[in-house]
């Protein structure tokens, strides 16, 4: 298919039309009464529509007296011949985004040979699929809004070099300097890339119309905070995940940070009533604090009766996957039968593409090692499915929301998300909540009221048990497993003084949680601060064969998430699925 070989000209200036009005005066005055000479020049245009009025455009290029060369049907573009006296008239036309005059067209090259209009699970599909592309041309990139990530970290390459900050590391690599912060499990390295990734080469203001020549996540003018959990195998404990939200809690506008978004793309298959468990109350608490929570569904396949911990909690914005079928048409749409499909009363609350989703390859992580049938192009991109990528892509959104309107509430996005999503009429009615997010659907609504949106759930208490809230996901170290009521220190865990200190905002002091600093310097008071890519490299293998200094986790095995070598291929059967840990990531098909 062609496309527009360099950057769109800019919209069409009063300059431009000055210029196109003038000789087609000149023209005008020129000629002979009825000769073909008085007819104004035809001259090509590309013309730009939102996506709800692709058809509109033709019928208004063919009702001026023109006629449609190429249809950029991917991109809602289309090139026109249209006689140059008649381009003021169009700009004017209801739906038309600008009419710039035409730069030559000529096939496009791909990005690291990955054409973005041509494979499914494309950013450039994606921003379609959702249409996020009409929040960017509207000037909506999620800029000033900061999206807290709680997962393996992420590493600074190409398209994630100017927009991660980080929180503390609380993995179990954070003893070794070497290793901090750095993903070198590469899970967390992909959701960023979803969130808010963006390619250096692209200006402000360009999102939409670089989108398919570089690399644009969800939210391109949002900010990432990481904060790693898991280590290279993906292991963590629930109590680093819960320390973690708490210092999220704390700190959400502390340095000039702005977090109102949370993605945690992990959970477990806990049984535990909502208003009980730990791990729910804490994401509750944040959610009740003002930032809205993104969580993961889970993908333990259509027979599970129950969301992961802590979707299943009813305040946070549940997110199942979509599987688009590479169309931009969602009548066509299904649920992949490996997403979690809860019950009637609780279950995902909308979807967002999630089956091949393209991002950033973190080179040498673990899943890279692994799955090498997941790269693709050259070297840079990486696929993968699940709910884990859906989640990421709705908290881009989300930020992009929060931008156009900064002082709405969780429950007001929450709200506006579910209200204006597209239903799929092919897909299981329970498993796609409300259906697909669509942001031009959401920019034009009128927000709900805090009232019409208030959620009045049962509030979660987080007094039950920590054992419980881990379910099967078990970490072991040298065939002792940590289980219990204990945290990763060993300490006994007491509720009450615990989610006290959570609604409170205290349970971190300096570096210190819960009266307790990881052995270290990794936890260390403002060791965050500040912290960014400045200075760092990533070439290849950089985080193999490093050693772990100091690590007090050796042999440790991390079972009961099945990140094992066999659960990670080029399968989507649920089989090779785990019902919990990071929302059983497929890397490949």
């Amino acid at each position: 298919m062609l496309s527009i070989s360099v950057s769109f000209a800019r919209p069409i200036s009063r300059r431009w039309l000055a210029i196109v009005t003038g000789l087609s005066l000149a023209f005008a005055l020129s000629a002979t009464p009825g000769s073909d000479a008085a007819k104004p020049p035809v001259v090509t245009v590309i013309v730009r529509s939102s996506g709800a009025f692709v058809a509109g455009a033709d019928r208004a290029v063919a009702s001026l007296g023109g006629t449609v060369v190429e249809q950029l049907s991917a991109i809602d573009t289309l090139v026109a011949r249209i006689p140059s006296d008649r381009i003021q008239a169009l700009v004017q036309v209801p739906g038309i985004l600008s009419v710039t005059p035409d730069a030559g067209v000529q096939l496009l090259g791909t990005v690291d040979g990955v054409d973005p209009n041509k494979y499914p699970g494309s950013w450039l599909k994606v921003a379609h699929n959702t249409h996020l592309i009409e929040m960017w041309q509207k000037g909506w990139t999620g800029k000033g809004v900061d999206v807290a990530l709680i997962d393996s970290g992420v590493a600074p390459v190409e398209g994630l070099a100017v927009n991660v900050i980080n929180g503390p590391d609380l993995s179990f690599e954070s003893q070794a300097s070497n290793l901090t912060d750095i993903d070198t499990y590469g899970h967390g390295t992909h959701l960023a890339g979803l969130i808010a990734g963006r390619d250096s080469s692209i200006q402000p203001g360009h999102e939409d119309e670089d989108v398919d020549k570089a690399f644009v996540g969800a939210a391109p003018g949002a900010r990432i905070v990481s904060l790693k959990v898991a280590a290279s195998d993906g292991a963590t404990d629930v109590s680093q995940v819960i320390a973690a939200i708490d210092w999220v809690i704390e700190h959400r506008n502390t340095d000039g940070l702005n977090i109102r978004v949370l993605n945690l793309s992990f959970g477990t298959d806990s049984t535990q009533d909502y208003r009980l468990d730990p791990l729910a109350y804490a994401a509750e608490v944040a959610w009740l604090h003002g930032i809205v929570v993104v969580v993961s569904a889970g993908n333990s396949g259509s027979g599970a009766s129950q969301l992961n911990d802590p979707a299943y909690d009813p305040y946070v914005i549940a997110v199942g996957a979509d599987d688009t079928k590479g169309t931009d048409d969602p009548k066509d749409d299904t649920i992949p039968s490996w997403q979690s499909r809860g019950n009637s009363v609780r279950h995902p609350d909308v979807v967002a593409p999630g089956k091949s989703i393209v991002s950033l390859r973190d080179p040498g992580s673990f899943v890279d090692a692994g799955n090498p049938t997941a790269r693709l192009g050259g070297s840079r991109f990486f696929k993968g499915s699940g709910s884990s990528q859906a989640a990421a892509i709705v908290s881009g959104a989300v930020a992009t929301l929060l931008q156009q309107r900064p002082g709405l509430s969780p429950d007001q996005v929450k709200a506006l998300l579910m209200n204006t999503a597209t239903p799929l009429p092919a897909a299981d009615p329970v498993a796609q909540g409300e259906g697909l997010i669509n942001l031009h659907n959401a920019r034009e609504a009128k927000a709900p009221t805090a009232a019409e949106a208030a959620q009045s759930w049962p509030q979660a208490t987080g007094l039950g048990s920590l054992q419980q809230a881990r379910g099967s996901i078990v970490a072991t170290d040298d065939g002792v497993v940590l289980s219990g009521e204990q945290t990763i220190f060993g300490d006994a865990w007491d509720p009450v003084a615990w989610a006290n200190a959570t609604w409170d905002g205290t349970t971190w002091s300096g570096g210190s949680w819960n009266g307790r600093t990881w052995s270290g310097d990794c936890w260390c008071a403002n060791g965050w601060a500040g912290r960014t890519w400045s200075g760092r490299t990533w070439s290849g293998n950089a985080w193999s064969g490093r050693t772990w200094s100091g690590r007090t986790w050796s042999g440790r095995t991390w079972s009961g998430v099945g990140w094992s070598a066999g659960d990670w291929g080029s399968s989507d059967a649920p089989s090779a699925l785990t019902s919990s840990g990071w929302a059983g990531t497929i890397w490949g098909d």
